[in-house]
């Protein structure tokens, strides 16, 4: 009973912590500790059920026979009370006895959590570690509140708290209830600069992935603050220094303030940007026999005068190592060597060609692939085991690992192998959901408002392979789409993928007619060149035209000869380059595509068509302004005596040449009831643009535009229009004639999605031309 009171003193001491009680009950106690001794024989354990008596005496370490001071048996007894095992714990020596009283934990009946509404009890439970039918701990429960606690911080809700509480229940059960205090949203409310000279507080604010908040705050949460994204707004905004050559620049410090209200930040970014730097002279030096210096010239694409960014420099590096791997050189090692000559704002760049360290790759491991399977990842590497390790290789292998989209973190390292020559390369990743379902509904003035519902997996089953359904529903129009595709056909690179399609329309685009049209295709794509890409393809599509009424004075002649239904067999190609993203320029890039096709590999149809596509632009202005050209052209050739169909003929919509109606430019029939537009062999279209903020805040995202457009559709192989029952036909106008437009642009970036509004004013056109001073699209997924 004494060792009793002393523990429930020792328990009153700790609550109370005050250093001269301490002392105290120490002086006290002292005596009794080192005056009484005990020498247990027998152990009496009462009140445990799920724990023997074997569990408990193990936990108090005491030897039976051994002598033992009062000391020794309160150490037992905080050993069983900081087992985790019991809720209470007595100890009482009686005699050559000590009997141990135990009071344990009651198993977890239900869990649930109360309070919470912005995040759901599904996605709560996954974070905690308390099971239902487990044993009830005290510090586990606390641990699991912070945890919910932080996946509220994550949401940007740094105010919200989660206290645990049990409802005590029969048979030794409780409710494991968590209250949840949400608290409000912390959003980032402004973001500013200090030290910046050559860029505005704007531009750089679109580098970040942190937002400011904005009109639509409420809806938005891209602004909430969270302040694990400041790391990754750190390694953009150096990236986008670096990228444009400014070598010493450097972050001094993020400064991250709670408002008084404790309801927003204002996050401030100190930097020093430095001077930007161009490359001077570029060379190469081989001192690595057998690697001729010259043929290592001829890889280097780089030419004086550009921005010097460390990223061509690695690109310059790789080309270099791929020659050496091409020419049959092994353990090479490309060094550039950078000078810099600050007085002129130049770097010399020098690559050196030595002999690299003798290292081979023992093995590839990877961990952290739950759903994904091995061989997918893989054969991002170029190198298996056995090969002579190359680091280059093995980075550009971890950036297309991350290009997959499959993981939300990839870590790829080196570690030592077996032998001083080999090295394990350690894969490990994280997955995330690569499904998505998603609907969205959109309204246009061209084709009024639509729905659609899209489902696709990109990493189907694990193997890589992406498969998409889409249905898309508008005025007068109705889509059916899928599509499937291996990026990895036969193990290499080339992507292999069938599509299939339906597709209804009903007396669109300047049309008194409806269309089915529906087909299969499949095709195969692959590199060519470094930002070039080839695609073959073949395709069977059926088409039916209906609705044509054959009324007098109704339609043209020239839709009523032609078939209202045939069946296309078509092979073809598609060459495509885009160096917007990986060229030398960060502020400027091109696109081009190319599309050749023949139809008569069998169907009712014969011709061939080719079509071509070329985009430049480029920023302006410290980059504030973004200056745009399109060019696109096409062209058809029949090669039957039926010539072109209306199915198979170009026109231009609303997109493609502002300032007029889908289909409201080129051939049409003027000497019916109708006037159908009829198409054109040919088309051509130039559209000239700049985009550029406005004199309002960036956070609300709106910004405008200037455009101007020029083109036409032209050429039938048949042009004897009116109608049968008419009073005789009449010749169809299908030259070419220019048509441009004028307008204005105003961007509005929102959370129910991007807002387009045109206001045009077509300069040049043809009195029977579908103009539109006016255009407007929105689209809101959800």
């Amino acid at each position: 009973m004494v060792l009793r009171a002393f523990s429930h003193l020792s328990g009153f001491v700790g609550r109370i912590a005050t250093p001269a009680l301490i002392v105290c009950v120490l002086l006290l106690s002292a005596p009794l500790a080192t005056a009484q001794s005990f020498n247990f024989n027998n152990f009496d354990v009462q009140g445990n059920v799920r724990t023997n008596d074997a569990s408990v005496l193990e936990v108090a370490g005491i030897t039976p026979g051994q002598s033992v001071s009062a000391g020794q048996v309160n150490d037992a007894l905080q050993r069983l009370q900081n087992s985790g095992l019991f809720e209470r714990v007595e100890v009482a020596p009686r005699g050559n006895t000590l009997v141990i009283t135990v009071v344990e934990f009651p198993t977890i009946n239900r869990i649930s959590i109360e309070g919470n509404r912005r995040l759901d009890d599904e996605d709560l439970l996954t974070v905690i570690s308390s099971t239902p039918r487990r044993v009830y701990s005290p510090v586990t429960a606390e641990r699991d509140a912070a945890a919910i606690a932080e996946a509220y911080r994550e949401s940007g809700r740094l105010t919200a708290t989660a206290v645990p509480q049990i409802i005590r229940r029969d048979e030794g059960r409780v409710d494991l209830v968590f209250e949840v205090t949400e608290g409000a949203v912390v959003e980032t409310q402004r973001i500013a600069f200090v030290g910046n000279r050559d860029y505005s507080d704007r531009r750089l604010r679109q580098v970040l992935e942190s937002t400011q908040a904005g009109l639509f705050r409420a809806l938005i949460r891209s602004d909430t603050f969270i302040q694990d994204r400041i790391a990754l707004d750190q390694q953009l905004l150096t990236d986008f220094y670096q990228d444009r050559g400014y070598i010493d620049f450097e972050i001094l410090s993020v400064t991250p303030e709670l408002s008084r209200d404790r309801g927003a930040y204002f996050v401030t970014f100190n930097i020093r940007e430095g001077q930007s730097y161009r490359i001077g002279n570029v060379g190469v030096r081989s001192e690595l026999p057998g690697a001729n210096a010259a043929d290592f010239e001829g890889a280097i694409n780089i030419r004086q005068g550009v921005r010097y960014s460390p990223r061509i420099i690695d690109n310059v590096v790789t080309r270099m190592e791929n020659l050496a791997a091409d020419q049959g050189l092994r353990f090479v090692r490309i060094e550039p060597v950078v000078n810099r000559d600050d007085a002129n704002l130049i770097v010399n760049v020098e690559f050196v060609i030595s002999r690299g360290e003798r290292v081979f790759v023992e093995r590839i491991d990877i961990e952290g692939n739950q759903t994904t399977l091995d061989r997918v990842i893989r054969r991002q590497f170029d190198v298996v085991e056995g090969d002579p390790l190359d680091p280059a290789q093995i980075r550009a292998a971890a950036e297309r690992i991350r290009a997959t989209g499959f993981f939300a973190d990839v870590q790829v390292e080196g570690r030592p192998g077996t032998s001083p020559e080999q090295v394990i390369i350690d894969v490990d990743v994280e997955e995330q959901p690569t499904g998505s379902l998603g609907f969205s509904a959109s309204y246009s003035t061209d084709s009024g408002a639509g729905f659609a519902i899209n489902f696709s997996e990109e990493n189907f089953l694990g193997r890589g392979q992406a498969v998409a359904l889409s249905l898309n529903t508008v005025d007068g129009s109705q889509a059916l789409t899928f599509s499937f595709e291996e990026p990895a056909f036969l193990r290499r690179d080339l992507a292999a993928g069938v599509t299939a399609y339906y597709q209804q329309t009903q007396q669109q685009n300047n049309a008194s007619f409806d269309t089915v049209r529906y087909g299969v295709g499949v095709g195969f794509a692959f590199p060519v060149s470094e930002n070039g890409r080839l695609r073959v393809f073949y395709n069977y599509d059926h088409d039916e035209v209906s609705g044509l009424d054959n009324a007098a004075n109704l339609n043209s002649d020239i839709l009523l000869r032609e078939p209202t239904e045939a069946d296309t067999s078509r092979i073809g190609f598609t060459y495509s380059f885009d160096n917007r993203d990986t060229g030398l320029n960060p502020n400027a890039g091109v696109a081009f595509a190319f599309t050749g096709e023949y139809a008569g590999l069998g169907g009712d149809t014969e011709f061939f068509r080719s079509e071509v596509r070329a985009v430049a632009e480029t920023r302006v202005a410290r980059e504030e302004i973004t200056l745009r050209a399109t060019f696109e052209g096409g062209v058809i050739n029949a090669l039957d005596d039926d010539g072109t169909r209306i199915a198979n003929r170009f026109s231009l919509n609303s997109r493609q040449m502002r300032g007029f109606e889908s289909g409201g430019l080129g051939p049409r029939d003027l000497a019916v009831s109708n006037q159908n537009f009829l198409g054109g062999n040919y088309f051509a279209v130039a559209r000239f643009e700049a985009a550029f903020p406005l004199p309002l805040p960036d956070e609300y995202g709106i910004s405008g535009g200037v455009f101007a457009d020029v083109g036409s559709v032209w050429g039938l192989d048949d042009v004897q229009g009116g109608s049968a029952a008419g009073s005789g036909a009449s010749v169809v106008d299908d030259s070419f004639r220019l048509r441009s437009a004028v307008g204005v642009s105003i961007f509005w970036d929102t959370a129910l999605g991007p807002l387009r509004f045109n206001f045009s004013h077509p300069v040049q056109y043809e009195d029977y031309d579908r103009t539109r001073n006016f255009d407007f699209t929105v689209e809101a997924r959800f």
